[in-house]
């Protein structure tokens, strides 16, 4: 029986506040995406954090977009980011965007020009990287440092009216060029970029660096408990530095330790460059990390909430390996998946004694473990039938205990079958397996006293469905890609995607529609993807049945 789990810590300081009656004991979380790519399996943790600990403490979660950047950022994204939010069962209270405040930061920052704590520099990026030192060494003050409030605000209202290119001028806060955090030493908050963005059209031609507006965003909203992944811990006291100047509402951050994933790469920059590149076919292509991969691929929201429960919230970064998340897609594919049976490699199998002409109507379990029980489906069955090739052999070795001559197995819901001969073409290849059966041995009411060690998945002839099946593996063929030497793309495993596209089905399994899960009997989990058409269905594997890329892995060492 699994242990159960105590209150991770961000748990333990929400009960302190709730119970101390601080905000009114009211807890308010947000989930804060930038719309510049499509959300990965790494976003699902803080989701899945953000909108659980919300809901455990009886309050709600805010969607905000961090719109501030109008040249990587675009509706399509947006639109991705709502449906797999939602699709994750998650439904957020407000629906809110860093542009809705523009006005409003902007009036903060001539607030803080007017303390004498914000002012603009004509440095060039350069410059200003060059002056900022180094952690052991302090910065040096720009030479516009020391310009007065009054010739601040005419330049910063002139940067607003767009009377600057991009780059003549930046607007920074005053703090301390020679603080040991870099992240004060007089940060951006504002540069101009002549940009069509997304929801404000061209009206703006200044945007809000993300230290700037991501605080007085959470203020604004009145945000309780801003939970961010413990890249951000460095620039917590730069937030609370613009809170405090500002006066505004105390927002407080707090830090928890990102998901990195063995076999896969998380950054948005490395996955749009397999999208550009075409690495991949695009962004939810089944062996992305992205939550419309994984939706593709067969996942399912349980499954990745399941995931996320697993690993748990912690403060130290640490790297989690996939076949956590494979093991939970199993978990929950074996209780809800319909079963059936599908040949991927087809070869011949001829009855000799069964009537010539007979067909009957065999019964499989949907799913013996389903709650359910699933009930029960049809299965053709004829004098010809297709088996894999792989579970033929011209000779057995000891201990096979699959198809052989002279060697008998059960098929799967139906008979027992004795290897009498085979047939082979001019290329040495075999054509056709010729065997007998057993008529008393018919699953469900077998009387011939016959015990055997092998059971075969088939499909007979005379119904079968050709689909193409697609057999995705792991994008990248070492754990660590982004750690390795060189680029990370020369990582890639050329084995990522094998399609079959000759493969045999049962009936029903033909029938399905786009999203239908199955577990294809000895051979894994399957989804049917979105460009399947009438008549040919296309399968995208899931998760093989058990994990055999470990194994691989040490037999290759």
């Amino acid at each position: 029986m699994e242990k159960e789990k105590g209150p991770n810590f961000l748990e333990e300081i929400i009960a302190e506040d709730v119970a101390a009656g601080k905000h009114g004991g009211r807890v308010l979380t947000r989930f804060p995406p930038e719309p510049n790519g499509y959300l990965h399996i790494g976003h699902s943790k803080s989701i899945c954090l953000n909108f659980g600990l919300a809901s455990k403490f009886g309050g709600v979660t805010n969607l905000r977009f961090d719109d501030t950047n109008p040249v990587t950022e675009d509706t399509e994204y947006v639109e991705s980011i709502k449906e797999d939010i939602k699709w994750l069962g998650f439904n957020w209270a407000n629906e809110f965007y860093a542009s809705d405040y523009f006005e409003q930061l902007y009036e903060f920052a001539v607030e803080l020009i007017k303390k004498d704590l914000a002012y603009v520099d004509d440095s060039s990026a350069e410059e200003i990287a060059a002056a900022k030192g180094t952690p052991t060494t302090p910065g040096k003050d720009s030479p516009f440092r020391s310009r007065s409030v009054e010739e601040n605000l005419d330049l910063f209202s002139r940067m607003r009216n767009g009377e600057f290119k991009e780059g003549e001028k930046v607007l920074r806060a005053k703090i301390d060029m020679a603080s040991p955090n870099m992240h004060l030493r007089d940060p951006l908050m504002y540069r101009i970029k002549h940009a069509h963005h997304h929801r404000t059209g061209d009206k703006w031609c200044i945007y809000p660096m993300y230290d700037f507006a991501h605080g007085q965003s959470d203020s604004i909203e009145k945000i309780t408990h801003s939970i961010c992944t413990l890249e951000f811990e460095v620039h917590k006291p730069l937030y609370e530095w613009f809170i405090d100047k500002l006066g505004i509402f105390p927002s407080k951050q707090y830090e928890f330790a990102r998901l990195n994933m063995t076999y896969t790469v998380m950054s948005k920059r490395k996955l749009l460059q397999l999208v550009n590149e075409k690495h991949v076919d695009g962004w939810d292509d089944p062996r992305m990390p992205t939550i419309s991969g994984l939706r593709r691929r067969g996942y399912t929201p349980e499954s990745i909430r399941m995931f996320a429960e697993k690993i748990g919230v912690a403060r130290r970064e640490n790297i989690i390996d996939v076949g956590l998340l494979e093991f939970c897609i199993r978990e929950d594919l074996n209780k809800t998946a319909m079963r059936g049976m599908v040949v991927l490699d087809p070869v011949k199998l001829v009855i000799e004694n069964y009537p010539e002409g007979q067909t009957e109507v065999l019964k499989g379990e949907n799913n013996p473990e389903a709650e359910d029980k699933g009930g029960y489906r049809d299965i053709p069955f004829g004098k010809e039938l297709w088996i894999e090739r792989e579970d033929f052999r011209e000779v057995a070795e000891k201990k096979y205990f699959r198809l052989a001559p002279g060697l008998m197995v059960r098929l799967k819901h139906a008979y027992i079958i004795k290897c009498e001969s085979f047939t082979k073409d001019a290329s040495d290849r075999v054509t056709e397996i010729r065997c007998t059966y057993v008529p008393e041995s018919k699953s469900g009411n077998d009387t011939s006293g016959i015990n055997v060690k092998g059971t075969l998945h088939w499909v007979a002839a005379h119904a079968a469905a050709p689909v193409e099946v697609r057999l995705y593996d792991r994008l990248f063929r070492v754990e660590d890609p982004s750690s390795e030497e060189g680029d990370f793309k020369d990582y890639i495993n050329p084995e990522s995607l094998h399609v079959i596209s000759s493969a045999m089905a049962e009936p029903t399994v033909a029938l399905a529609k786009a999203g239908d899960k199955f577990q294809f009997l000895r051979k894994g989990y399957f989804c049917a993807d979105k460009n399947s058409v009438s008549g040919k269905p296309v399968f995208n594997r899931t998760v093989t049945l058990k994990d055999t890329w470990a194994k691989e892995e040490r037999k290759g060492a």
